[in-house]
């Protein structure tokens, strides 16, 4: 079974925006402030840059690669399996543990709701959540979907709220007073806080499950990222000028510490703290159902590559990875009932660096490499420099983490590769995009024709296109594409001993067929079409035959009568196959008349992006 593309644009946003908002902005900020004090919201405005390199390589990744497995998938086919297999488990970890760690965090809140609930009690309210949305999640991922939206609404309106009431509050005088700030204070702070945005990357593993990725993929990201880094920065300025500095520093729950300000009344101050109370909870669950429904992809994609067994991969009927996400809430649960939490998450912290590192450095390697049918929605700008940034900013974010987490990390990559050795070496034969590079050193016209052909696969998904019997024919056709200018002499006879090999037909007697009926009449078409072009053809002896060979010269064909083409569709077939004939020429009509068709035909730089010119254009199909 397939998973159903069931996320709309909204779904994308409320995935991304809820996996953001959790301890970042509701217990955090007392932390950060005791850091760096009123050069705390720079720290955080900071963090937000910091991630825009993870950000926008992730949605060129994404838009252009859009399959389940987020990280795991890109980095496999740019690095190898290996990489690949180290960067899927370091993914699934890290979002598995971070869901964890927010299920946990609601102890912080529910003990202002129930405040005779100890340790015990906290941890099984984060079980039950858990249990509840693994529950939803299995249903379908557009339940999940659903359920995340209306809380991410409810956390929103509360958050707007807030700003709102907070503001008429605010003491401005809070952000004049205290030490001055310390450039290294900041520094430290921004550390400490980037992760906190590191949810809207989430995403990214469910790509394959948006409704329409060529749509609402990109809108539905960046509005999260945006608007999340907008709140972060009111909602932190409106509890800074609410809560002096000896109140914010001490504070466990600083936001609804300041809630309780924002009324005189005894009743309306216990009010809006309960509603920030409950925000803060609604904050954690939205982190956890986005993570379940993240993290149980990256099994699942590992699976499906052969790298973790077959069970992984299963989608049930509904669509849902069912073994994929029992997997991810099983381990979850290790965690809440058993694990060292507070050191896992700096681990967890490491993992999510080095996957955004890796993906930074992957992006450069895959424009490089050249490989044919990427074809990004989106690309990030000021390549290669915003990667080269992205690289030095998380690597030294992964060396200032401490020797125990990197001792940690160290030996799961161990683990990990004596995995891929033992079980993950058997499954995978793949080209990558880092060993094109390195084959072209020596073979200047390599090219990883399995590669291209998924990405060509993954496109045609992408946009919604279903595939038939001419698409087929031109993934499979010949492609002549001569380097300077050529008659068309030369051409017939290049395209008959072409088919005359594939079809076993003699080549002299397919020549003189294309000859004869060019002289009957012309097929040069140069009226109503951006490029002349021809479409040749000729009737072939036999059964169930017909084939094209795309033709090229930017530096034009002679034709006949002073004609110069640029672009030809030779044809042969046998008479039995004179409807898809009609059908073909029809096809390859809508393809000329397509006024992108030109630009992309004349940029493509192999065999594999002139197919994918002719495959992707706006044309009517037929099953």
């Amino acid at each position: 079974m397939e998973l159903r593309k069931t996320l709309t644009g909204i779904g994308v946003f409320a995935l991304g925006a809820g996996a953001m908002i959790s301890s970042g902005l509701f217990i955090l900020p007392a932390l950060a402030f005791r850091e760096s004090g009123r050069g705390v919201l720079i720290a955080y405005a900071l963090a937000g840059i910091c991630m825009l390199p993870a950000l926008f390589t992730k949605l060129e990744l994404a838009s252009a690669m859009s399959k389940s497995g987020g990280a795991f998938f890109y980095l496999t086919r740019i690095f190898g399996a290996p990489i690949g297999l180290i960067s899927g488990l370091a993914d699934w970890f890290s979002i598995a543990l971070k869901s964890a760690f927010a299920l946990i965090g609601i102890g912080v809140f529910g003990s202002l709701l129930f405040p005779s609930f100890g340790e015990t009690e906290f941890k099984m309210i984060a079980l039950a959540a858990c249990v509840l949305f693994t529950a939803v999640n299995l249903i379908s991922v557009g339940s999940a979907g659903r359920f995340q939206i209306v809380m991410v609404a409810f956390l929103l309106v509360i958050l707007a709220a807030y700003v709102l009431i907070g503001y008429r509050q605010m003491e401005f005088s809070h952000f004049t007073l205290g030490e001055p700030m310390s450039v290294v204070s900041i520094i430290s702070t921004t550390a400490m806080v980037f992760i906190s945005y590191g949810g809207i990357t989430k995403v990214a593993t469910a790509v394959e499950e948006v409704k329409d990725p060529k749509r609402m993929l990109l809108p539905g990201i960046l509005a999260a990222f945006f608007v999340v880094q907008l709140l972060y920065l009111l909602v932190i300025s409106i509890t800074i000028g609410v809560l002096d500095g000896a109140e914010l520093m001490d504070s466990q729950s600083p936001l609804t510490d300041a809630a309780a300000r924002f009324f005189s009344g005894s009743g309306a101050a216990t009010a809006a703290l309960i509603t920030v109370a409950v925000g803060g909870l609604l904050s954690f669950f939205t982190t956890a159902n986005a993570g379940i429904l993240s993290a149980s992809r990256v099994p699942m994609a590992m699976s499906r590559d052969g790298l973790l067994p077959r069970m992984m991969g299963k989608v049930s009927v509904k669509g849902t990875p069912v073994p994929s996400i029992l997997a991810t809430s099983a381990f979850m649960v290790v965690i809440i009932l058993w694990l060292d939490v507070a050191e896992l998450a700096k681990v967890a912290s490491l993992f999510l660096l080095l996957v955004f590192l890796l993906e930074n450095l992957g992006l450069i390697v895959m424009k490089k490499s050249r490989i044919a049918n990427y074809h990004p929605l989106f690309r990030a700008p000021l390549f290669p420099y915003l990667q080269i940034f992205g690289i030095a900013v998380y690597g030294l974010l992964i060396a200032s983490q401490g020797l125990k987490p990197l001792l940690i990390a160290g030996g799961f990559v161990l683990l990990a590769l004596l995995w891929y050795v033992i079980y993950g070496r058997r499954g995978y034969s793949r080209s990558s995009a880092f060993v094109t590079i390195v084959k072209r050193l020596s073979e200047p016209d390599f090219g990883a024709v399995d590669l291209e052909n998924e990405l060509l696969g993954i496109l045609m998904d992408r946009d919604g296109i279903k595939e038939d019997r001419f698409d087929t024919l031109i993934m499979n056709s010949p492609v002549l594409d001569y380097p300077s200018t050529v008659d068309r002499d030369r051409v017939f006879a290049d395209v008959s001993r072409v088919l005359a090999d594939r079809w076993g037909q003699n080549a002299d007697k397919l020549n003189e067929k294309f000859l004869e009926r060019e002289n009957l009449t012309s097929t040069v078409i140069s009226s109503g079409v951006a490029v002349p072009h021809a479409i040749p053809h000729a009737i072939v002896e036999g059964e169930s035959i017909f084939d094209i060979v795309l033709v090229r010269s930017k530096y034009g064909i002679r034709w006949a009568n002073d004609h110069v083409v640029y672009t030809a569709f030779a044809m042969i077939g046998s008479k039995d196959e004179r409807n898809f004939h009609l059908r073909a020429l029809m096809a390859i009509a809508q393809i000329l008349q397509d006024p992108g068709f030109s630009e992309k035909w004349n940029k493509a730089s192999s065999d594999s992006e002139l197919r994918t010119a002719v495959i992707l254009t706006n044309r009517s199909r037929h099953a």
